[in-house]
Parts: structure tokens; C-alpha cells; sequence
């Protein structure tokens, strides 16, 4: 199918930090967009519960200095609860964007204010009333299908199915004499590709459209083109990208919930090794989704000897281009195009593509001036089956959570599961960094724990203090005495406490919408725990059921099992490396000591195939045309 009606998964960078306490969702959400010359209708945003009053300080204290702390927590809870309330605002008005904003600084003005929370009770409640708050606001808004997501706006491509095109000999005989370039696709200039190259060259908004996905791809260029070779695909197959998603790894198709680049169905997507649930989803790997396309891209060229009607099967589905065939007795895309047994989209998908591959070999020519390709995107690959926080990973890596959440589209989580394998892709050249310094942190802590490098001036004290941790812990998890001085350039772990429950109940009963994975991200557990005490067999959880929800380990304090973690890699007076100076990331982001893990989850909208012989996605229904099943 075009790029009609596709939506952008919500994308994290380095001003969403703060997600990190949120608790998970049980959907991706996908908003939409008007077309151009259509008016954007607005967000729906669900019945509102009543903020908590704001909080009234204690009296003041007899001393100047808790006066003046209590001063700045008053203060600090009244920017914070503006900052709520003008999230709200956004929130009502269907600015979701913007509410995701607001709600973010509110929550992250408290955790990074330098006041230690845990001695102040006030702050505490604060924070716990703030995340109550808008988690309450994400679950009802994804209960209504929107959630905190940005918009993809519509693509041009959405109309282009319905353009028609008189014959026009001239303009077909300068494009053919012009045509000067190479390709291993049999190129054909028709009066239909004529006349899309014609629109996407004269059109402003299809010229745009052209021009954002000729840039996009200069950043998946190589990766790509690597896979389609490895398989034996066609180099210029590349460019059916522009017709499904114009090279964004996340957008997906609202109607059918086809995702990723080349736009699998949840359900077929398996088929193909793109693993989804409800930390990742493969479809939004480039890497992995352009090897499945590839492969089915030529599994249909097996099936029917030709590119063109390959494509079209990619767009309408095998079992229909086969019906097709054998209704007309001809396997050949142009003559089923000039019998009109395909639908509008199929007949004007094939032609655009062909139209994409022509004038990205020569973008100057058609009016796509100073096209600057985006970088190309290079990273390690680390297979991790274990629960690590991205905020580590950033840590151990030189890099930042923005970084990280640009070269792993697929991850749903601001970290990965504990019981569920996923490949990480990490900065290049970082991966020996990453698995040196790894060593020291016990795996089962990478969910909370951090990796520090030492600043000139910082001490243990100063640093249990900026990253909410205790002196005794971090001393002891690198092997020091409270006494040990620090240097500059000191590699340490900082033990930080997992989040704290809300709640002391031992069972829950499920609700409607709930997940294993939702039900565990709330009571900070694991999957694989919550279906061992409740012996699960599947994911499905019917709503009713009471479920054992047991207080997980990694709650109890760290301080209470020492001994075990001295026996990970860390036995006392082993103190980490000094002599590596590398200027690494030093953070003095708050532990998420608050709430739970956020993440944005994949939205699990699939619907079924209108041919049962269809490998792949199902399209969009549409009023305008009968849409069929692909992918």
C-alpha cells in the first residue's frame, strides 16, 4: 500500500529521560493527521481524574536551614504542579505532544532538584502523586486508541492511488530519451509512470514527500542494499520504501496495524523472524525487517517469474494477484493493469515505485535540488538476555539514552527484558567497552544500577547524593572504605535501589486490557515469575482472574545481601580500573525511585486477511477502494 494513513511511533530523545518512570502500556498508541487540504482533527482525550490538591508544606522549621529547605521544596512542588496542570490543559485540548512535555518536566524538576527525597516526605508524596497521576492519563488515553504519540503527518502518496493520466506521447518520448541511467529492475516509461513522475516532480507536496524519503534513506542506504544483495533482490527494490513508509522504521498503518519500514502484519511478521511483545517489535528494525522483506519480496518472484507482478503481490497480496492471473489468463502486470482487475492502489503502486527508482537516480533532473542524504547509521550488535536499563548502556558507552534510542528503533522499553533474548545495537566500536565494563555490574542489577566515571572534586558522599544512592552501597560494591578519597577518571558502579511498589497486595485480580507484561511492570516482577506463580501457560489474561502478585527480589535492599554481590566480579578491595582517562558520561539523573519502567509498547491492532493464500499486511480500509491483503 501507499504511505496513506500511517502513523509515527512515538520517538524518545535525550528531553525524554523522565519516561523512565513510567509505568509500561499495554498499547502502542497512533494518532492521525488530516491529508493536505483537510483540516487535522483533534486528539480525543479521555475523562479526566482530579489532580490531587497541592500540598501544603509544613510549618516553618526553628532553624534558617530547614527553613530554607522547606521554602525550596514549596517552591519546587508549586513550578511542578503548574507544569502538571498546563500538561492537563494540552492533555484535554488533544495536544498530547505537548502534555507528554509538561508531565515529563514536572516529574523530572522534582527527581533532579539536588534535595534528597528520602528525607523529605513531602517531596516523596509529590512525586508519587505526580506519576499516579499521569500514569492514570496514559492508561485512559490508550484505552481510546491515542496515548501521548506524535502524529505522522499524512503522506502526499495517500491521493497519489487516485491520479488518472490521459495519454501523453510527448512527455513519455523526453523521458525515454532522457532515461540514461542503470538498473537491475526492468525500467519501463508508460503514460502512468510518466505521469507520477510528472506529479512527484511538479507537486509540491508529493515533491516534498520525494525529497524527505531520497534524504531518510541515505541513512539506511548501505545496510540495506547489504541485505538485498545477500538475498539476491534487486539493488532498486530499495525504493518500494518510499511507497510503504518513506523510510521511517516506525510508522504504523493505524487501520490495519502493519509497522516498520516495510509494513508486516503482527501476524505474519513471526513468519519472517520478526519477534514482537511487549519490550520489542523486530517489524521496527531495519536491519531485521529489510532481511524479511527481502526474502519475501523473493519468494514472490519464485512464485510468479516477474518483478512487477511480484510488487504488486507484496501491495495486494499473493492469493489475489494469483486469482488475477488465472481469471485473465495473462501473468503479466500491465495487462492486468489494462483489464482493471487490480484495485486503484495496486494499479498505482507499482507505477510509483518505478517512478521513485527513475528519479532518485538523477533527483537534480526532476526538481529534487540540494538533496543531502542523512548519515548512514553504523552500531555494534550485543545479544542481551537479561533486564538492562538504557541509561547504563549509556554509561558504559560514551553515549546517551538519545543515541541509544536512535539506533534501536525496535526496543518498545527505555530497557529490555529480563527473561527475553533481544540483539542491542550499541555505538560502534563500543561493544569490548561495554562487556569490560559490564563485568562489574551484577546482571541482576543492570535494570536499576549505574556505571560512573569519576569528576575531579566528587567523593563517595557526593555521589550518593546526586545519584540517589547510599555512601555504604557504593563503597561497598567497588571494593572501598567511606574513608577512600576518589580520583578523577575512577570507574564505579552506583548501586540504586529498584522501584518502589505503591502497593503491599499479594494478589491481583486482572482487569480489562491486561497484560503479563503490564501486570508485571506494575509490580515491578517479571513475566517469567508472574506465570510461574500463577502457573500460565499463555499470555492471555481473561479480566477477573485473581493472579498471585508476589513482592520481587530486587525490591529488598541492596545493603541485605552484600555477600552476594561481592561474589560477582567485585570482591573487596578489587577497586575498578583507574588507568583508563576516555572522558566518559557522568550522570546526575535521578534513580527511578518513584515509579515503575515506561515504555512506549507496540499497538497489537491486526485485523484478518482478506486472502487466506496472503503472507503479509493487510491494508487500510478504505472508503474509496476495496483494500487487500499484503504483508
Amino acid at each position: 500500500m501507499t504511505v496513506s494513513k500511517l502513523f509515527l511511533r512515538w520517538s524518545l530523545v535525550a528531553a525524554c529521560a523522565p519516561l523512565l518512570l513510567l509505568t509500561g502500556c499495554p498499547g502502542d498508541p497512533a494518532t492521525t493527521s488530516a491529508a493536505p487540504g483537510k483540516t487535522a482533527s483533534t486528539a480525543t482525550a479521555p475523562t479526566l481524574t482530579p489532580a490531587k490538591p497541592q500540598q501544603q508544606t509544613p510549618s516553618t522549621a526553628d532553624t534558617a536551614q530547614s527553613s530554607n529547605n522547606s521554602y525550596k521544596v514549596q517552591q519546587l512542588i508549586a513550578n511542578a504542579e503548574r507544569s502538571y496542570k498546563s500538561g492537563v490543559t494540552n492533555y484535554q485540548n488533544g495536544r498530547l505532544e505537548a502534555a507528554r512535555t509538561d508531565f515529563d518536566f514536572a516529574v523530572d524538576m522534582l527527581l533532579t532538584s539536588g534535595i534528597d527525597v528520602k528525607t523529605e516526605p513531602l517531596l516523596s508524596d509529590e512525586i508519587e502523586h505526580l506519576l499516579n497521576a499521569v500514569n492514570a492519563l496514559e492508561l485512559a488515553a490508550l484505552k481510546q486508541g491515542n496515548g501521548f504519540s506524535p502524529p505522522l503527518e499524512e503522506a502526499p502518496l495517500a491521493t497519489a492511488e487516485e491520479l488518472t493520466f490521459a495519454p501523453n506521447p510527448e512527455l513519455v518520448a523526453r523521458l525515454n530519451s532522457e532515461l540514461n541511467i542503470t538498473s537491475d529492475l526492468p525500467l519501463v516509461i508508460n503514460d502512468q509512470v510518466a505521469g507520477y513522475i510528472n506529479v512527484f516532480s511538479n507537486s509540491e507536496s508529493f515533491r516534498r514527500h520525494m525529497a524527505a524519503s531520497l534524504q531518510r534513506v541515505g541513512k539506511y542506504r548501505g545496510l540495506i542494499q547489504n541485505v538485498l544483495k545477500e538475498e539476491g533482490v534487486p539493488q532498486d527494490l530499495i525504493y518500494l520504501a518510499v511507497a510503504e513508509s518513506g523510510f521511517q522504521p516506525q510508522v504504523v498503518n493505524a487501520g490495519s496495524g502493519a509497522g516498520g519500514m516495510w509494513q508486516f502484519m503482527t501476524y505474519t511478521a513471526p513468519e519472517y523472524g520478526l519477534t514482537r511483545n511487549g519490550y520489542f517489535d523486530y517489524r521496527f528494525d531495519p536491519e531485521k525487517s529489510s532481511r524479511a522483506y527481502a526474502r519475501y519480496i523473493k519468494s514472490l518472484y519464485k512464485q510468479f517469474g516477474d518483478w512487477y507482478l511480484a510488487m504488486a503481490a507484496y501491495d495486494w497480496g499473493p492469493g489475489n494477484i494469483q486469482k488475477a492471473v488465472m481469471r485473465t489468463g495473462y501473468a503479466d502486470y500491465w495487462e492486468l493493469y489494462r483489464r482493471n482487475v487490480m484495485p486503484k492502489e495496486t494499479r498505482a503502486y507499482v507505477p510509483q515505485i518505478l517512478a521513485a527508482v527513475i528519479m532518485a537516480k538523477n533527483p537534480e533532473r526532476y526538481g529534487l535540488n540540494k538533496l543531502v542524504p542523512s548519515p548512514a547509521i553504523i552500531y555494534d550488535t550485543v545479544n542481551v538476555s537479561y533486564a538492562i536499563d538504557l541509561r547504563l548502556v549509556a554509561d558504559v558507552t560514551n553515549s546517551s539514552v538519545a543515541e541509544l534510542v536512535a539506533l534501536n528503533p525496535a526496543l518498545l522499553r527505555l530497557r529490555t527484558a529480563s527473561d527475553i533474548s533481544f540483539d542491542l545495537h550499541i555505538p560502534p566500536g563500543t561493544k569490548d567497552l561495554y562487556t569490560e565494563r559490564l563485568k562489574n555490574v551484577p546482571e541482576d542489577k543492570r535494570a536499576n544500577w549505574r556505571f560512573h566515571e569519576v569528576k575531579a572534586g566528587e567523593s563517595i558522599e557526593s555521589l550518593a547524593t546526586d545519584l540517589h544512592s547510599h555512601a555504604s552501597e557504593i563503597a561497598e560494591a567497588n571494593g572501598l572504605s567511606l574513608s577512600d578519597s576518589l580520583a578523577a577518571g575512577d570507574k564505579l558502579v552506583i548501586p540504586i535501589a529498584g522501584p518502589a511498589s505503591s502497593t503491599n497486595q499479594q494478589r491481583y485480580v486482572a482487569r480489562r486490557g491486561d497484560t503479563l507484561v503490564t501486570i508485571a511492570d506494575r509490580f515491578n516482577i517479571s513475566t517469567e515469575d508472574l506465570r510461574r506463580w500463577n502457573t500460565l501457560s499463555s499470555r492471555a489474561i481473561k479480566p477477573g482472574r485473581t493472579l498471585n502478585v508476589a513482592e520481587p527480589i530486587r525490591r529488598a535492599s541492596y545493603a541485605g545481601r552484600r555477600g552476594n554481590a561481592r561474589g560477582r566480579g567485585n570482591p573487596r578491595g578489587s577497586r575498578l580500573s583507574r588507568t583508563s582517562k576516555s572522558s566518559g558520561r557522568s550522570s546526575s539523573r535521578a534513580s527511578r525511585s518513584a515509579g515503575a519502567t515506561s515504555a512506549h509498547s507496540s499497538k497489537a491492532a491486526s485485523h484478518a486477511s482478506s486472502s487466506k493464500t496472503s503472507h503479509a499486511r493487510a491494508s487500510t480500509p478504505s472508503a474509496k477502494t476495496k483494500r487487500r491483503s499484503g504483508r
